[in-house]
């Protein structure tokens, strides 16, 4: 079973940039989809972006397209989330999971707060 590490969290400014990482304990990783999922206080849990296995179909929900940019390096086992442009309303704790989501691999995610 893989397990994931997500890290890179942090408080910024509205407009600042931040680049999540997601590791993965076994090379197995590099078989499977990823996505990137958050989840802002008293809200559901909520998609942000995914990636297929070699990196080269992406998706993004609408509300950070153009803005944040999910990427993958295979022979490092991490899966990263680069956001730019960062606004109050990304306020959330980040999580990394398969994609789709798998209930056991939700580890404890990254707190990301961005103030005005």
């Amino acid at each position: 079973q893989v397990q994931l590490v997500e890290s890179g969290g942090g408080l910024v400014q509205a407009g600042c940039s931040l680049r999540l990482s997601c590791a993965a304990s076994r090379s197995t990783f590099r078989m499977y989809s990823m996505g990137w999922y958050r989840q802002s206080p008293g809200k559901e849990r909520e998609f942000v972006a995914r990636l297929n296995w070699s990196g080269g179909s992406t998706t993004y929900a609408d509300s950070v397209k153009g803005r944040f940019t999910i990427s993958r390096d295979n022979a490092k086992n991490t899966l990263y989330l680069q956001m730019n442009s960062l606004q109050p309303e990304d306020t959330a704790i980040y999580y990394c999971n398969v994609h789709p989501p798998t209930a056991a691999y939700w580890g404890q995610g990254t707190q990301v707060t961005v103030s005005s």
